[in-house]
């Protein structure tokens, strides 16, 4: 039996514009945020973002890609559980499975304590880039190991920090920094951004890889532009600095991305917008790269 059959709730929000061809990429949800320490209600964020991607426009003349013509396949939701350990099980299973499919996968969360299971079930070699206003690497959280706020810390004790980028990073404990500079993991600063080098630094990193996953929490924009997440931090980047980074993905596959930490309760819209932006552009330079 699939773990497809077994975990999803087969109720996709996002419909294909040309169903009988191949999809150019699959997408689901996790609507999981039992570890959140501060706004819980990011269990409802996957389908706040569908609901936002079925409303804005999705051609790309830049790119001269028109994703109203194209196939994108979503799966619907994971069923719902709050034990973190169980989520992590049905996840890494889903997401090995899709892998397999070799076709662009997107996750919707959710809290980011599921990265943690979506990006170790990509090969070994898979380049990661993480934006977030926070580092994730603390050996526990609220008592435990499988938290939002240590999951990064979880990779890094099971794949090594070679493969890791961090991008954006402005709150974080002393225990994190130190972690951080024993294990020389990169890092593309918050100061970095702001002075123009965001774009460059990150085509640099990407460049050594075949395949890129990249995760977006997306507390790394400030709350001016991004005000519905579950733990907003204030003076961090604007929308436009971080798609100007998004497009230093021009040249690489992008296999893999997730897109965490959306609360739609403290959600204007405009938080969900940038979410759903976020796939069509990743989808779009994906697609341009074969034409």
């Amino acid at each position: 039996m699939s773990f497809l059959d077994l975990y999803m709730n087969k109720n996709p929000l996002i419909t294909a514009s040309d169903s009988d061809s191949e999809p150019v990429a699959t997408i689901f949800g996790i609507p999981f945020d039992a570890t959140h320490s501060y706004k819980p209600g990011c269990r409802f964020g996957p389908d706040a973002i569908r609901d936002s991607f079925n409303n804005i426009e999705i051609f790309h003349p830049d790119l001269k890609i028109d994703l109203e013509t194209v196939n994108i396949e979503d799966l619907g939701n994971t069923r719902h559980t709050v034990v973190a350990s169980e989520m992590m099980d049905m996840v890494r299973k889903i997401t090995t499975e899709l892998v397999t499919r070799q076709r662009q996968l997107f996750i919707l969360g959710g809290e980011h304590s599921l990265t943690y299971g979506t990006y170790t079930s990509f090969p070994k070699e898979t380049g990661y880039v993480v934006f977030d206003a926070h580092y994730d690497l603390r050996d526990e959280f609220a008592d435990i190991k499988l938290s939002h706020a240590s999951y990064l810390r979880r990779i890094v004790e099971e794949r090594g920090p070679e493969n890791i980028l961090h991008v954006g990073a402005r709150a974080f404990v002393r225990e994190e920094l130190e972690f951080l500079t024993e294990n020389k993991i990169k890092t593309i600063s918050d100061r970095e951004i702001r002075d123009g080098k965001g774009p460059r630094l990150l085509k640099d990193y990407v460049s050594t890889f075949d395949t890129i996953y990249s995760s977006f929490d997306l507390d790394v924009l400030d709350p001016a532009y991004a005000p519905g997440v579950g733990n907003p931090e204030a003076s961090g980047i604007t929308s436009r600095e971080l798609f100007d980074m998004i497009h230093s993905f021009d040249n690489i596959k992008v296999t893999g991305v997730d897109i965490v930490e959306l609360n739609p309760y403290h959600d204007n819209g405009a938080t969900a917008s940038l979410a759903a932006k976020i796939i069509s552009t990743l989808i779009a330079l994906n697609l341009s790269q074969n034409n």
